[in-house]
């Protein structure tokens, strides 16, 4: 690779009364980014928990058929009556397959690996997931969804059904690359099935402030996305390992641990300054 490879540039990017809160539509915030281990999973319920304590009414959706989600919140996918492919495909309401934990999960089992397959055939099959959310909109102030790394179907769904989009994204070189495709995705997205959804802020995950690599690509991501790079950094810890064994996020498994911190630093971030 040539030495300033790394240099690449991405491509570009009436006043009423306020509605109380009661009544207010849920903002559906998608976590998305068809790379895996980037800390998807661990940021979309991490944030949800710091929204939480916020006191903000939240429900994490897991959209992916590994089930980490659900599972990070103590809760066994294979023993799951129902889960998020009867939802898209079995027409099942979305409140038959929340469970309530430390935050509220719409469930996702090994089932939801054959929904795409099942879903090719339906019509408006892009819009499962937006009209499952219709009835439950007024009952949360976020709508949190965890989507699985591709940008097939089951995220195309949850990206049509989103206000805002956060990409978690590991701070190397191959990670960052991935951003070219979902901002192609969402370009689609936008011009066939949600002209308003938009990446709200990228965020620098797994960051090993030691290495030089790491913030070279902090500092490629500022160049070419700007005031969208979250300030917030969420660096490698092993808490993310063992905050899920035990069914919990880290906010309830190490309160005061600097991986607890990063994410309520996060949610203070995205509320004040209007993001999602």
């Amino acid at each position: 690779m040539p030495a300033n490879t790394h240099r690449e540039t991405f491509p570009a990017l009436t006043n009423r009364p306020p509605e109380p809160a009661v009544t207010a539509r849920a903002k559906v915030i998608a976590f998305a980014n068809q790379k895996g281990g980037v800390a998807k999973t661990t940021t979309t319920l991490n944030l949800a928990a710091a929204f939480a304590e916020e006191g903000h009414r939240v429900l994490c959706v897991d959209m992916d058929p590994q089930g980490n989600l659900t599972m990070s919140q103590g809760i066994d996918p294979d023993t799951l009556e129902c889960s998020m492919y009867d939802v898209l495909i079995q027409r099942a309401t979305i409140r038959e397959v929340i469970r309530k934990r430390e935050i509220d999960v719409a469930c996702a089992s090994i089932d939801l690996a054959g929904a795409e397959i099942a879903m090719s055939t339906m019509i408006g099959r892009e819009r499962s997931l937006q009209k499952a959310f219709e009835p439950i909109r007024e009952d949360y102030d976020f709508i949190c969804i965890d989507t699985p790394p591709s940008l097939g179907l089951l995220t195309i769904n949850a990206l049509t059904a989103a206000d805002k989009v956060i990409v978690p994204v590991q701070c190397e070189y191959l990670s960052m690359r991935g951003l070219i495709q979902l901002q192609n995705t969402l370009a689609m997205i936008r011009e066939n099935l949600n002209p308003d959804v938009d990446i709200e802020g990228i965020l620098p995950t797994l960051v090993d402030s030691r290495t030089i690599h790491a913030k070279e690509a902090i500092e490629i991501l500022e160049e070419n996305f700007g005031d969208r790079v979250f300030a917030s950094r969420i660096r490698k810890t092993v808490r993310f390992a063992e905050a899920p064994v035990k069914g919990m996020s880290v906010l309830k498994y190490e309160p005061e641990g600097v991986a607890a911190q990063s994410y309520r630093q996060l949610a203070q971030e995205v509320l004040a300054h209007g993001r999602a």
